[in-house]
């Protein structure tokens, strides 16, 4: 499967879990903040991505992947900020971000919001590629 057919997939599963019409569903558009999908919603697009691509996605994964590996204590301070590390990781996963503008203001639990539908059809590229090598 290659990477237009993964986001094609990726874009289905969001429409057909969230009940929107594919003019709704841009690449650009935030998961949770724009098109509105809650955990469960979010449940049910990893399910239907599986479906479609074969390609199998917790939600552990997601939010690893958001993660990057880092400790919760170096991704971000007691007080759920994010860190320069965790910044630096997440704008390598969602380029989209503006790191200036979210520094010393970003809350662990608002990062998912910034998460798009391009993001997922990445993440799921990236799953793809690893199961084929």
């Amino acid at each position: 499967m290659n990477k237009t057919d993964i986001d094609v997939a990726v874009q289905n599963a969001v429409c057909e879990a969230l009940a929107l019409e594919a003019d709704e569903v841009t690449p650009e558009a935030t998961l949770t903040d724009e098109l509105g999908a809650e955990s469960i919603d979010l449940l049910d697009v990893l399910f239907r991505i599986e479906r479609g691509t074969g390609v199998k996605v917790h939600a552990a994964d997601l939010a690893e992947h958001i993660q990057g590996g880092l400790s919760d204590d170096e991704f971000s301070d007691d007080e759920e900020t994010i860190s320069e590390a965790g910044l630096t990781h997440l704008a390598s996963i969602m380029p989209q971000i503006d790191t200036d503008a979210l520094r010393g203001t970003l809350k662990a639990e608002r990062v998912i919001d910034l998460f798009t539908v391009q993001n997922l059809a990445d993440l799921v590229s990236q799953r793809a590629a690893l199961a084929s090598a």
